[in-house]
């Protein structure tokens, strides 16, 4: 017997809860993608968004009435039945479990969903060297651009398919008076058939699952580096590192990580002392020795030698171009496009080559996201 009149009590609480978090660890995962110094908090949301995904396939196996895949209408005759009577009969009575439209949707967001983990997961590991997979950066760092496309198109189509699946809940809602808006609240839809019942261990599960996700998303924003978002680069102590270079450089200017530009780039710079960018640099201020020896290190640790995100970006923007500023890569003036130039001038800034005072530890080789400073 049903526990309401004239509805189907379809979705258990742990269902309802589950549902709710995949959408809102989705979208702050989507939202957050675009603030280069929000990645900690991206990375956050898709670990909550990727333990939802794997309990909704477990779910689809083990779980009650309605939810499992085999209940799913997934066959093409169903859903072209489905939309024409939809057109044709206002009225027309709605399913207890899955339409054929959401049975879709369903396998397909978990497909799309699938690959978003997958990608996103990789490409933390490979483009930032961080994470799970953070030892394959040194191997696999080209293919950081073809993971960002997968993972970045991806995630827009599965932002596609949530505003159609919203559309057409939003006319069921109002067109076909199903009431579908509150199903996924109260649990109960306007239709016939029998309550679903959720064993206790299934309901066990379900509430695991829920504070797995929201206890992983803490434990990563707990702290900047733990087993999940560690990273594989860490700051370079270039006083240790190469004290003339240290030393003779820091003197005018603060440092440049010479992953930043190729070695024809610093031969440029470094045949250039008597003209270097406005100032002339002398035997007297740098001896013949300490020169070779400087471009010796900075040629060994260029952009080519590098596996870092930004010297991996620099050389696939550069072409054949070997410019003696940072400032003058395309990578550069493609990841600084939306600064306006006011912000340039600033006290705290004064120039776009103070790459210090928006980036925390920039001196020390250490470009993390997390570093950015906005003012």
């Amino acid at each position: 017997m049903n526990k309401k009149s004239g509805y189907v009590f379809v979705w258990p609480i742990g269902t309802r809860i589950i549902h709710w978090m995949m959408a809102f660890s989705f979208t702050a995962a989507f939202i957050t993608s675009f603030y280069e110094n929000m990645l900690h908090n991206h990375v956050a949301f898709g670990f909550i968004f990727f333990i939802i995904i794997i309990y909704r396939i477990i779910w689809g196996i083990i779980g009650p009435r309605y939810a499992t895949f085999n209940t799913f209408k997934l066959r093409p005759s169903q859903l072209k039945h489905y939309f024409v009577e939809k057109i044709q009969n206002r009225w027309r009575k709605i399913p207890a479990g899955h339409n054929p439209a959401s049975s879709w949707f369903t396998v397909w967001a978990l497909g799309v969903g699938t690959v978003i983990v997958i990608s996103g997961l990789l490409l933390y590991g490979i483009q930032e060297g961080k994470g799970l997979f953070r030892d394959l950066n040194s191997q696999y760092s080209q293919y950081m651009f073809i993971l960002d496309m997968i993972h970045k198109y991806a995630s827009y189509l599965f932002a596609v398919w949530v505003v159609l699946h919203i559309s057409g809940v939003m006319v069921e809602q109002f067109w076909h008076k199903t009431g579908m808006v509150f199903a996924m609240i109260t649990g109960y839809k306007k239709t016939e058939g029998e309550d679903t019942e959720v064993k206790p261990l299934l309901g066990f599960f379900s509430y695991m699952m829920i504070l797995i996700a929201i206890g992983t998303y803490f434990f990563i924003i707990s702290s900047n580096y733990n087993f999940l978002t560690l990273q594989k680069y860490t700051n370079i102590d270039y006083e240790e590192l190469h004290p003339v270079f240290y030393e003779k450089c820091s003197d005018c200017h603060n440092i440049y990580p010479p992953y930043l530009l190729p070695k024809r780039s610093w031969i440029r710079i470094m045949g250039a002392l008597d003209n270097h960018f406005g100032e002339k640099i002398t035997e007297a201020n740098i001896t013949k020795s300490q020169q070779t020896s400087i471009l010796e290190f900075l040629t060994q640790n260029a952009a080519e030698s590098s596996t870092r995100e930004a010297a991996v970006k620099i050389m696939n923007s550069l072409e054949k171009r070997r410019p003696k500023a940072i400032t003058k890569t395309p990578y550069w003036r493609e990841t600084h496009k939306d600064i306006p130039r006011s912000v340039f001038k600033e006290k705290k800034i004064k120039d776009k080559s103070n790459c210090i005072a928006c980036h925390k530890d920039f001196e020390y080789g250490n470009l993390d996201d997390m570093n950015i400073l906005y003012h």
